[in-house]
Parts: C-alpha cells; structure tokens; sequence
C-alpha cells in the first residue's frame, strides 16, 4: 500500500466511521455541556471499539479514525484525541502496573486522560518548563502517596543514581480535559538548567494531594484548564519513560499526534468543501445557480485542491511514522502546518460563499468557524511547525555535508 491510495477496506471503514458519527456520536454531542467532558459520549467511543484502537493502531489508523469523525462530529473526534494524546504516553513508556491500572479504563471511557504539557510561561517553547520537581528524600523508595517508607528501592531507582520520590510544585496551563481529568501525563523539570534534556514524565493521579484545577473560558467545546501542583508528591513508580528524559517521551507522543490532528483538519475542511458543493448548487442567484458562476467555481475547485493536497501529505507522514522513516519529525510537522493552515482557508472560504446564513448559531458553518483556530495553536503553533522543518532540513543539509567531506 501506498500513502497516496487507500485500499478498498480502508475506504469502507471511513464511510462506516462517518456514519456512526453521525448516528450515534452526534446526538450524543450534541447533550453536551460546553466546556464540560462529555463522559456519556466517551463512553460510546469505548462501545464502539474506538477507543481500544488508540492502543492497537497505526498512525496512518489513527488519521483516518480522526478525518472520518472530524467529518460529522468534531465534538467525538476531538474527545477520542485528546484520551489518545494522554494516554499514549502510558502505552508506550508507562509500567506494567500503570498500564493495567489506567489503559483498559481510557479504552472504555471510564477514565479521562490528559496531557498537561504546556505552562504559562512555556508554550511554544516547551524546554523552557519551570514546574519543579524536587527530591524528597523523605519518601525516598515509597511506592506511592501514603505508603511507608521502604529500605529496598524500587525497581527504577535500583537502576540509577539520584532520587526515587519529588514533590512538585508550579503551574501547566491551556490543559485539554482539566481540570476534569482522571490523571495527567504531566512534564516536569527534574534537573535545572539542563533545557529538555532535565525534564521528566510523571503518571499522576487527578486526587493526589496538592494538586487542583481551574477551568478557563476558552473558544472550545471541552474543557481546557489549568493546574496548580503544590508539592505534590511522585515516586519512581509515577515515572513514564527514565528521569531526565521525559522530552523525548512528549516528542515522540507529538510526533505521532501531529499528523493526526493534520487528519482533524481534513475531515473539517471536507465538510465544509461538501457543504459549499451543495450550497451553491441548490442556491439561485443572478439568474442561475450560484456554482455557475466562474468566480464561485473557481473559489470550489481551490478549496478542493487544497483540501486533496493536505490530506496526501497526512497520509503521506503517517506512514512514514507507521514505517519508522527517519524524517518522521519534518513530516510530521510538514503534515500539521499545511492541513490545519488549508482547513482554516477552506472554512472560511465556505463561510463567504453560503454568506449571513452560515453565521448563525446552530449552523455547521459556524460550529466549523469556531472549531478550525485552535488546532492552528496546539501541538505547536505553525510557526513552530515551520521551525521544526527549517530545523530538520538544515540538519540533514549538515549532516549529507559532513559524511561528503569525511
């Protein structure tokens, strides 16, 4: 199989994916409460095997799982991305024990996930994260809040020099799903000054003492919060991945996820590409049907194209990510930048052409205006993208240099 075709299977599998979204995702989503978790409609993400597939499925999966609902029904496509995004890194790095306590409950929708990266002091930047995490030699070798100490160290500190408990203190903002969470795959600072290489990766409990949320009114349809860490305390058994080297478990969730949210924006601009097909088909207007008209055709033909280009290089970089390719992260960021840069041009071309009507409240339009932003700004904002990529081809510029002069 290429990137470029998808084999019939594939193909009938995202029509069925549309289908339940909008039969029975939708008027689930549509019960919501605005700026709440939507656990009823988590919950049927679990029934119908959704969820699970975050965990069994390839990226180039999880796009087309991603476009199809974005397609009828952003509010299920962003909720089963957001238990993806906060879970993944239990999945990939997490223990034994984390695994079995945490992954069946995020595949049933039981448990709400998230991914508490981002501070108010280091979006954009994300080796520039301040929240401490500070030895606690207190509770050294403790398997967890509220236990005794214990004279053998656990499995993880018996491997390594240095602390087997923190306390964590600071502040993550713009969290998706806080401060309703279940538990947060949270990035603190374990060694100062030492940029991404000091940061590590913690599995942390929503209920753990010290640790509180606060909603934010934000231009979105779940929750997004911040977090307030007041020493909380964390042991060796709360690590994903190896201390000091939480960065590169948050790059690579990133990486994965940056092409899907690529597929998000697909499934948008598809949506709103179809609603203007029909729109200025069945719409009269100077004596014939509005899509006669040479200014509108055209306006049509580039949404198309546009849309058609963004969702090849989706693909294109999910199974590049599937195959293991080592351009994964100029690809990744490549995918994220075009599609969510194209789905926001598509929308908003898709607005001037159905005109007033598509500013209503309750119109699909309006719900896809309010909903093509943000994607623009999470998981690094497109100037980051276009960093990530002019960064990527210079090493490989200097890389293809060195190995020719050697």
């Amino acid at each position: 199989m290429t990137a470029f075709s998808l084999e019939p299977a594939q193909l009938a599998w995202c029509a069925e994916l549309r289908a339940l979204a909008a039969e029975r995702l939708r008027p689930l989503a549509e019960k919501g409460e605005p700026g709440r978790v939507n656990r009823a409609l988590l919950a049927e993400l679990g029934t119908l095997g959704l969820l699970p597939r975050l965990f069994t499925s390839g990226a180039l999966d999880l796009c087309l799982m991603r476009e199809s609902l974005a397609h009828a029904c952003t509010e299920a496509e962003t909720a089963l991305a957001l238990q993806g995004l906060g879970a993944h890194p239990v999945h990939a790095h997490g223990t034994e024990a984390q695994r079995t306590r945490w992954l069946p409950r995020v595949s049933d929708g039981s448990a709400v996930a998230a991914f508490a990266l981002s501070e108010p002091d280091a979006g954009s930047d994300a080796a520039a994260l301040t929240l401490a995490a500070a030895p606690d030699t207190d509770r050294a070798g403790a398997g967890g809040p509220g236990a005794q100490p214990s004279p053998v160290p656990t499995p993880l500190a018996a491997h390594r020099d240095g602390p087997s408990a923190w306390r964590l203190t600071g502040e993550k903002c713009w969290i998706s799903n806080a401060p309703e969470a279940d538990f947060y795959t949270v990035f603190a600072r374990t060694t100062p000054g030492a940029g991404a290489r000091g940061v590590t990766a913690f599995l942390v409990p929503a209920d753990r003492p010290g640790l509180t949320g606060t909603p934010l009114d934000m231009l979105s349809p779940h929750p997004i919060g911040a977090l307030s860490f007041d020493a909380v305390p964390v042991t060796a058994d709360d690590v994903l991945g190896e201390p000091d080297r939480g960065f590169r478990v948050a790059m690579g969730t990133l990486n994965l996820f940056r092409p899907s949210v690529g597929a998000f924006a697909v499934g948008m601009a598809q949506a709103a590409l179809d609603a203007t097909l029909a729109h200025t088909t069945a719409r009269e207007a100077f004596g014939g049907r509005l899509r006669d008209l040479q200014t509108v055709a055209h306006q049509t033909a580039e949404m198309a194209l546009r849309t058609e280009a963004a969702r090849l290089m989706v693909y294109a970089a999910a199974t590049a990510y599937d195959e293991g390719a080592p351009d994964v992260p100029r690809r990744s960021a490549m995918a994220k930048l075009l599609a969510t840069e194209t789905a926001q041009y598509v929308v908003d071309r898709a607005v001037q052409l159905h005109g007033a009507r598509a500013l209503r409240r309750g119109h699909l339009l309006e719900h896809l205006y309010r909903e093509v932003r943000a994607p623009r700004v999470y998981e690094g904002a497109s100037e980051v993208q276009r960093g990530i990529i002019a960064k990527e081809l210079y090493r490989t510029l200097d890389a293809t240099t060195e190995e020719a002069g050697s």
